[in-house]
């Protein structure tokens, strides 16, 4: 029982490793590839005092159970449906970035630049913030692949209440960037946030 248990925490925590480092990574790339090394910051990877908190208290929960209900991380199905969202989350926020090129940032854009156009092709013309629903599906998709109950909930509940209010303020902008066109764009495609306009 002990060699399967330590199977499986190796096989979890190295796929849960390679997933934060490749999305951290690659954010950062594609930062420096859109953007230019001279604009782009350490913040571009992403890593912020509530995100290293939120890793942590998930990594305290998957060593707890760990110990005291080794069986719940036992659950292949269900580790591998967080496996494949995570890889979904992550293809779905790197389309988004490389649709976007320019125009996308990690930072609201509160002035309209010359250059600022509004993306409705591509992964945009399927949903409309495709970067943030890839973001909560990785997020939850993480906790889901360590079998964490509880990060699980926590992550998509904490996750929506985040986009639920940063949607609105950054499309605040849009419309007075772009005014009737967004308008009928933000009618025509969904936001890719459950239950978010």
């Amino acid at each position: 029982m002990t060699e399967i248990l330590k199977d499986t925490s190796e096989r979890q925590l190295s796929q849960l490793l390679y997933a934060v480092f490749f999305f951290h990574a690659s954010e950062y790339l594609l930062a420096i590839a859109c953007h230019g090394k001279s604009k782009v910051t350490i913040e571009s990877l992403l890593i912020s005092k509530d995100y290293l908190l939120a890793m942590i208290l998930s990594m305290l929960e998957y060593l707890l159970e760990l110990h005291f209900f080794p069986n719940l991380k036992n659950n292949w199905s269900i580790s591998n449906t967080g496996l494949m969202l995570v890889i979904l989350g992550e293809t779905i926020r790197k389309l988004a970035i490389l649709t976007a090129g320019k125009a996308f940032s990690h930072i609201i854009q509160r002035y309209h630049e010359d250059d600022h156009k509004l993306i409705t092709y591509g992964i945009y013309g399927i949903i409309r913030h495709p970067g943030y629903s890839g973001f909560l599906i990785w997020s939850v998709g993480t906790q889901i692949m360590l079998c964490n109950p509880v990060s699980t909930i926590a992550f998509a509940i904490i996750l929506w209440d985040f986009f639920h209010n940063r949607i609105p303020y950054e499309e605040f902008f849009l419309k007075q960037f772009f005014g009737l066109e967004h308008d009928a764009y933000a009618q025509r495609v969904w936001s890719g946030i459950p239950f978010v306009k």
